[in-house]
Order: C-alpha cells, then structure tokens, then sequence
C-alpha cells in the first residue's frame, strides 16, 4: 500500500495488507555481523519509532483495524541478487 511511509521521528518501510490485517514492516540488511546482524539493530528505540509512526498512520488513514509488525531480516547480497 505504501512505501517509506515518513513522520517526523519515524519511518515505516512498507505498509501492506494481508486481509483484513495491515502489516507494518521493517527491512533491515547488514553486509556483515560485526555488531549483531539485521536483528539486532531493532533496537528499542527503533521500536518505539516505528511504534510511534503506525500510530500516525493508523491515525490519519487506518481507523480502527487489526494490524502487526513484521520484519524482514537479510545478512549480505551475492552477486546474483543484485
């Protein structure tokens, strides 16, 4: 539905729809696991913005609907995803 959706403070990468749900996602990619990977820089702060911009979102144009947040987690790109 969208894509880096931005308030200020915050950013949500995609915001879809899976039914009746709408999905937040976060898209995280670390070339190297020097400081933890891609899971790890989710961290709580990051959380509380991304909190913080679905509300807006769900504010201006969701109303009152089931959603969750997703996260899509990669380590590196090979040559052939490029």
């Amino acid at each position: 539905m969208e894509r880096n959706f931005r308030v200020r403070g915050g950013e949500i990468d995609l915001i879809c729809r899976q039914g009746g749900v709408l999905v937040f996602v976060e898209v995280r990619l670390r070339s190297r696991n020097d400081f933890g990977g891609a899971g790890a820089s989710i961290t709580a702060t990051k959380r509380r913005r991304l909190i913080m911009a679905a509300r807006h979102y769900l504010a201006r144009r969701g109303g009152d609907v089931d959603c969750r947040f997703d996260c899509i987690l990669m380590s590196g790109l090979s040559e052939e995803s490029i």
